[in-house]
């Protein structure tokens, strides 16, 4: 079966919202679990993606550092530049295979070698999205799509539909780079990709998915987790 080797975690940004824990540390230094939120998310997915490199931008040296530590293939610097950056402007603007890739805040749990198999299945788009089921309290935009195309990512169309955009994706730098023209922004890129049909919907969600954009939203996800880990406690 065709594997996926490359993923990457988007780190770069300032955690405005998780003032003032993110003075001091960035937002992928909060601590969760006894660990930190992008160790925790390297060690999933090192467990089935072998290669993961890291974007970095607020405290950079501090997060580099930390990464570091944990053997990660390697890091980009992309301070004030947008989230799409790394693609056009990277080593792996080259790269002509596919990435995995989330942001930091992205805590999830999900069947890579589904979701892999979906994407092989689909002829290897230059960009699959990986959709969650709307959650309370958390903002998204919703996908409109006809069969696995993307028709459309709106904050405003949600009685046509009952998915969100996770920021979860797969992509293929180099195929990207061949069909659309450079862009800081992923909504810009995505935007180019709709409108040659490109742009394509997994079929695979997430078996968990939350996004930590703010300290209420990470109470809420300790609160999460230690009713789940009570719950198996509980059922052993």
């Amino acid at each position: 079966m065709k594997h996926i080797s490359h993923a990457l975690i988007m780190a770069a940004g300032r955690g405005a919202r998780m003032m003032p824990i993110t003075e001091n540390i960035p937002k992928a230094m909060v601590a969760h679990r006894g660990s930190t939120l992008i160790a925790i998310g390297i060690s999933r997915i090192r467990k089935h993606i072998e290669n993961v490199h890291i974007t970095v931008g607020h405290k950079k040296a501090m997060l580099a550092q930390h990464v570091i530590s944990h053997d990660v293939a390697s890091i980009f610097n992309t301070e004030g530049k947008g989230n799409a950056w790394w693609v056009y402007h990277s080593l792996l603007r080259h790269l002509d295979e596919p990435v995995f890739v989330l942001t930091c805040d992205n805590v999830t749990e999900i069947d890579f070698e589904r979701l892999a198999a979906d994407y092989f299945e689909k002829n290897s788009p230059p960009c699959m999205v990986v959709p969650v089921s709307p959650v309370a309290g958390l903002d998204g935009d919703f996908i409109v799509k006809d069969g696995p195309i993307v028709r459309e990512l709106s904050r405003t169309t949600e009685r046509h539909s009952n998915l969100y955009c996770s920021g979860i994706q797969i992509l293929n730098p180099a195929a990207i780079n061949a069909v659309t023209s450079p862009t800081e922004d992923f909504y810009q890129l995505w935007r180019q990709l709709i409108e040659k049909q490109m742009l394509l919907c997994s079929d695979v969600l997430p078996h968990k998915w939350f996004a930590v954009d703010s300290i209420e939203q990470l109470q809420r996800l300790a609160l999460d987790t230690d009713d789940h880990e009570q719950s198996l406690k509980v059922a052993v």
